[in-house]
């Protein structure tokens, strides 16, 4: 028989497996693995310079499904957020890198409006949520994770959607895959 640690912790490069035990006792809990998340959550933050540093101007320099576009339009475009809070969240972005909404030209606010519009439409002929949450941060002060590129938020909701999770473990649990979403509301886009 192997001769235990006595601290009851795992070896050095050993793993507690999910439900199992960890200090000597189990804890109870299932883990939801998100390595996805770990850039956001260690701080790793886009340019603020436009270009490829810039995830809102290269994207539209990717193919529609490696950039997670869900629509083109002439000045503006509509891409999944690679970080969403629910299933189906999308920005409104212009081609232009701008930071604030006053800085669009006359053209670009027509568009950047009509696109809002119909990402809500493809959204309800999608997946047919309950309401929506739709804004912008502007400047890192109020929240913007890119405040360099302008980007307007579109997030689906459903009743009972909120959950323990982000208030307890600061993870949100998405039923669904980020492309299998992308798809659907592209397809349902040019319904």
């Amino acid at each position: 028989m192997a001769s235990q640690d006595p601290t009851g912790l795992p070896p050095t490069g050993a793993a507690a497996e999910p439900g199992g035990d960890f200090a000597g006792s189990q804890d109870g809990f299932e883990r939801l693995w998100t390595p996805h998340r770990l850039a956001y959550i260690t701080g790793e933050r886009p340019s603020e310079s436009a270009g490829e540093g810039c995830p809102f101007c290269a994207a539209p320099g990717r193919g529609d499904r490696d950039g997670l576009i869900v629509h083109r339009g002439e000045t503006c475009f509509v891409v999944m957020n690679l970080f969403p809070y629910n299933p189906g969240h999308v920005l409104i972005c212009p081609y232009r890198h701008v930071s604030l909404y006053v800085d669009l030209t006359d053209e670009e606010t027509v568009e950047f409006t009509a696109l809002t519009k119909a990402a809500i439409a493809a959204l309800q002929t999608a997946s047919n949520p309950h309401g929506y949450n739709i804004g912008m941060n502007q400047g890192a002060v109020a929240g913007a994770g890119v405040a360099a590129h302008l980007h307007q938020h579109i997030v689906p909701r459903w009743a009972g959607d909120a959950n323990f999770l982000p208030i307890v473990g600061q993870t949100k649990a998405l039923p669904a895959l980020l492309e299998d979403v992308r798809t659907q509301i592209a397809e349902a886009w040019a319904r």
